[in-house]
C-alpha cells in the first residue's frame, strides 16, 4: 500500500499549492470586483446601490489574510461564494452551467485523438522507414509544434467563415429546446465538430510520435517473436502483441498532456464561443469576478489531478510488473 498512498499524498501536497495559486493569482490582476460591477452600473450607480454592492462583496476589499480565512472556510463548506458577473447566480451555479460542455469536448478529442494517433503510431513502427513512415512521422512533430491558436483561428477562417461547411459559435442551434431527441444531439454533434478537430491535432502528433517509438522498442521483444512463429497474421501481431505493451507510455504521456489539453480546451472555447468553462474564464476575468475564477481553476485543477490518478490507477492495472512490484 506504500506506493498508492506516496501517490495520494503527492495529489495532495499539489491540490494544497493550487489552492493557494488559485487564491493569490486572481488578486495579482489590477482592478476590483467590486469596482467592475460597480462600472457596468453606469448611470444606475446610485450611492444607495453603491452600498449595498459593497456590503454584498465587501469581502474583497479585507485585508488579504482575511480574504484567505474566509476562502478556506468556503472551501469546507463547499461554498464557492456568488458570483459578481452573473449575480446572484452562486459560482458552482455557473461552473455547473459550463462544466459538462468542456467535460464533453475535452473527452471527446482525447478519444478521438487517441485512436488516431495510436494507430498511426503503430502503423508507422511496424512500417519504419516506409513511405507511409516518411510521411506520418515528421507530419506529427509539425502538428505538435503548431500552436491551438493558430489551428483554431485556421479551423473557423476555413470551415466556418470561408466554406460555411460548420456552424461558428453556440454548443447546439440556439432555436432549438435542450432535450432528449436526435435533433438536438445532431446539433451538439454538428457544433462540435470543429471545436473537436482544433483540439486534436496536437494530442494526434503526441500520441503518434510516443507510440511509435515504444511500438519500435517492443518489436525485438520475445513475445512478438513468438507471435509470428505462431503463424499469426501482421495484423494479429502488430495490435494483439507489440501495440498492446507498447500502449504504456502513452498512458503516462497522456497524463503529462492533460494540463495542455485544458489549456488548449480554454482557447478553442473563446474562439468558437463555446459555452465551456474556458468561455466562462474569460468572462470572469474580465469582470475581475474573483469567485469564479478561484473556483474555475480549483475545478480544473482537480480534474487534471483525478484523471492524473485514474492514469495511475489505470497503468497498475494494466501492466503486471507495477502490481508485482505493490506486492
Amino acid at each position: 500500500m506504500r506506493i498508492p498512498l506516496r501517490r495520494l499524498g503527492v495529489y495532495l501536497a499539489a491540490f494544497m499549492f493550487a489552492i493557494v495559486v488559485n487564491f493569490t493569482l486572481p488578486r495579482l490582476m489590477p482592478g476590483s470586483p467590486v469596482d467592475s460591477m460597480i462600472a457596468q452600473l453606469g448611470p444606475r450607480a446610485t450611492p444607495a446601490a453603491i452600498e449595498a454592492i459593497k456590503a454584498r462583496f465587501g469581502a474583497v476589499e479585507q485585508p488579504i489574510w482575511l480574504q484567505f480565512i474566509d476562502y478556506l472556510k468556503g472551501l469546507a463548506s463547499f461554498d464557492l461564494g456568488v458570483s459578481v458577473k452573473y449575480y446572484p447566480q452562486t459560482v458552482t451555479e455557473v461552473l455547473a452551467r459550463s462544466a459538462g460542455w468542456t467535460a464533453f469536448l475535452v473527452v471527446t478529442a482525447v478519444i478521438f485523438s487517441l485512436c488516431v494517433g495510436v494507430s498511426l503510431g503503430a502503423v508507422a513502427a511496424w512500417r519504419r522507414g516506409g513511405r507511409f513512415d516518411a510521411f506520418v512521422s515528421p507530419f506529427s512533430v509539425v502538428l505538435i509544434a503548431v500552436p491551438p491558436v493558430i489551428i483554431a483561428l485556421a479551423t473557423l477562417f476555413t470551415f466556418g467563415v470561408t466554406l460555411r461547411w460548420f456552424p461558428v459559435g453556440y454548443a447546439y442551434d440556439p432555436s432549438l429546446d435542450p432535450g432528449i431527441n436526435f435533433t438536438f444531439f445532431g446539433s451538439v454533434f454538428w457544433h462540435a465538430i470543429m471545436p473537436v478537430l482544433t483540439l486534436s491535432p496536437y494530442m494526434i502528433g503526441e500520441f503518434q510520435t510516443t507510440m511509435r517509438s515504444s511500438m519500435i522498442s517492443v518489436l525485438g521483444e520475445d513475445y512478438v517473436t513468438m507471435g509470428r512463429a505462431k503463424g499469426l497474421g501482421d495484423r494479429a501481431v502488430m495490435f494483439s502483441y507489440a501495440a498492446r505493451n507498447a500502449m504504456l507510455p502513452v498512458m503516462t504521456n497522456l497524463a503529462l498532456m492533460l494540463g495542455a489539453v485544458f489549456g488548449g480546451s480554454i482557447v478553442t472555447e473563446i474562439v468558437f464561443n463555446y459555452p465551456g468553462l474556458g468561455l466562462t474564464l474569460f468572462t470572469a476575468s474580465v469582470a475581475r469576478d474573483y469567485p469564479v475564477i478561484q473556483g474555475q481553476l480549483l475545478l480544473m485543477t482537480m480534474a487534471t489531478l483525478g484523471a492524473n490518478l485514474l492514469v495511475d490507477i489505470l497503468y497498475g492495472v494494466v501492466d503486471p510488473r507495477v502490481q508485482e512490484g505493490r506486492t
